[in-house]
């Protein structure tokens, strides 16, 4: 069995993302307001990218990083612009250690 992480755009122009193991259902059930939550008073919606992974486990894992991203981060991901994302990781990683610096002093 596969499991999916995805990303909708919402009407919005705002980001949902989710994890689930049958992709087309979960899409029907958002695109017709099913899914009570985020995307029912943002529709309609559209799948701006797909992963799939074949434990449950790693498609929650992911879609629980994905969530801790910025939307810049979100948006060279769709692209699939992996140069971006990484120098975008990097960044990060390097202001959270400047501030850790910058909270002992």
């Amino acid at each position: 069995m596969s499991f999916w992480v995805y990303m909708l755009c919402c009407a919005d122009d705002s980001y949902y993302t989710g994890h689930t193991d049958s992709l087309e259902k979960r899409m029907a059930e958002h695109q017709s307001g099913e899914c009570e939550g985020y995307t029912s008073s943002r529709r309609p919606v559209r799948l701006v990218f797909s992963q799939e992974f074949p434990a449950r486990e790693e498609a929650l894992e992911r879609e629980r990083q994905i969530k801790g991203w910025s939307r810049r981060k979100k948006k060279a991901l769709i692209r699939g612009d992996w140069a971006e994302v990484s120098r975008l990781a990097h960044g990060s990683r390097a202001l959270r250690q400047a501030q850790g610096e910058r909270s002992k002093k």
